[in-house]
């Protein structure tokens, strides 16, 4: 069965950190955590070390703010 599970964490090593919230479905938790290492370390180009992980949570589909998620979920 699957998952709406939402990350929230920050880029080190920068300036500043940069906080981030993703959001994605998938059937283990840490099938999210591997997609958003993935994503933000190729769009950054940032290795893991530097990618600090703050909540990992599982949401509902009502709580879903990622608008391209959303409407997937409605497909469905």
């Amino acid at each position: 069965m699957a998952k709406i599970i939402r990350i929230k964490g920050e880029i080190l090593g920068k300036d500043e950190p940069m906080v981030f919230t993703k959001e994605y479905n998938v059937v283990k938790e840490d099938d999210a955590l591997e997609t958003m290492y993935s994503e933000m370390g190729s769009k950054h180009a940032v290795k893991r070390a530097y990618i600090k992980i703050v909540e990992v949570s599982e949401i509902s589909e009502e709580d879903v703010q990622n608008p391209i998620l959303k409407k997937t979920l409605e497909m469905y």
